[in-house]
């Protein structure tokens, strides 16, 4: 009881430490000018700031999870604030400018990009996770474990790569060379 009224109060700490660090950060991709250094600057001293003083004040391994879990948290507060303001002064403006991916789409293009994002993303983020599988040190089982516990990620990650990436060229090339390269590694950490 007593030990949760302690983390309560470092928690709601942390969590405004991660909301202004964003909306400082957030502040300077909105200026775009000279300015916009000393928001950055500031902001990152916020976050980094609620993390070491966590690290010192909790503990290290309690107080910095801790720390990145709830300024992530305020973090997203931000996020989610500022797409509710854009989509609210959209809709005011009658429409200013539209998203650069809501344009209009064909069909093959579509078609296309989901056989780019689901069979080959799978296979370069799996040619990546066999890197990871052959070359961390440890036990194999560990290893393994890790690699396999990487897969979704990274193949998540190719997944939202390619279907924001406009140019269907660059992402067939990136995933094909990463998939080839990614095989050939493992195959020569393999063989060693």
């Amino acid at each position: 009881m007593i030990a949760n009224l302690l983390l309560s109060f470092p928690s709601i700490v942390l969590l405004a430490a991660g909301w202004v660090g964003a909306a400082l950060l957030r502040r300077s991709w909105l200026l775009r000018d000279g300015s916009a250094s000393a928001f950055i600057a500031v902001g990152w001293a916020v976050l980094g700031g609620g993390v070491v003083a966590a690290a010192v004040v909790i503990g290290p391994v309690k107080g910095t999870t801790l720390a990145l879990v709830m300024e992530a948290i305020g973090a997203l507060g931000v996020v989610w604030g500022g797409r509710v303001r854009r989509k609210a002064a959209r809709m005011r403006d009658g429409e200013a400018a539209p998203e650069p991916l809501e344009e209009q789409g064909r069909l093959w293009r579509g078609v296309l990009r989901a056989l780019l994002a689901g069979p080959l993303g799978m296979t370069a983020a799996l040619a990546v996770a066999l890197c990871f599988a052959v070359y961390l040190p440890g036990d194999p089982r560990t290893r393994i474990v890790i690699s396999g516990l990487l897969m979704p990620v990274l193949w998540g990650l190719a997944m939202t790569w390619t279907l924001a990436d406009r140019r269907l060229l660059r992402a067939t090339a990136v995933l094909v060379c990463a998939s080839l390269l990614g095989v050939g590694i493992a195959a020569l950490g393999g063989a060693a």
